[in-house]
């Protein structure tokens, strides 16, 4: 699957259904018929959307910690605790479970991010107020891929 992009400003209805942005639905292809696994995000206050190829394999790599060691399960049961199964509509609408609409703090503006291999929904308001955050980004980037060597080949 190749990286997710764009930025897209959607609603929710008083159901908790938002429309899925069309240019996402072609950048996925077959994956979006098979479905996503959504949950909270872990350092933000949004959700993720993970197609369900995805979720599979970060749960695979999931499973295999040790369940006897505390922080193991605990970390397993508080991520995978929220985590619900989602299927587009026949007219390509998502319903949000109501515990994860009320974890993010969704109104009925979202914006939905393509974050390489996931989309991330956010109330359009935090999501605003999250990037007017003083933030380094330079050095941020350096931190994160300063590492990295980009002139190798690719890695698949």
């Amino acid at each position: 699957m190749s990286s997710i992009i764009g930025e897209y400003d959607c609603k929710v209805d008083a159901k908790g259904r938002f429309m899925f942005p069309v240019d996402l639905r072609k950048q996925l292809e077959a994956l979006f018929d098979l479905g996503f696994v959504v949950n909270r995000n872990l350092h933000q206050q949004c959700l993720v959307l993970y197609p369900i190829k995805e979720w599979e394999k970060l749960n695979k790599k999931i499973s295999k910690l040790n369940r006897l060691i505390k922080a193991n399960d605990v970390f397993v049961r508080k991520f995978t605790g929220g985590a619900t199964s989602v299927l587009a509509d026949t007219t390509g609408r998502i319903l949000l479970p109501k515990a994860l609409i009320d974890y993010a703090s969704v109104k009925t503006e979202i914006k939905v991010l393509g974050s390489n291999n996931v989309i991330e929904i956010w109330d359009k308001t935090i999501y605003e107020n999250f990037l007017k955050q003083d933030i380094d980004i330079e050095k941020l980037a350096i931190d994160v891929l300063g590492g990295l060597n980009f002139n190798e080949g690719d890695d698949e």
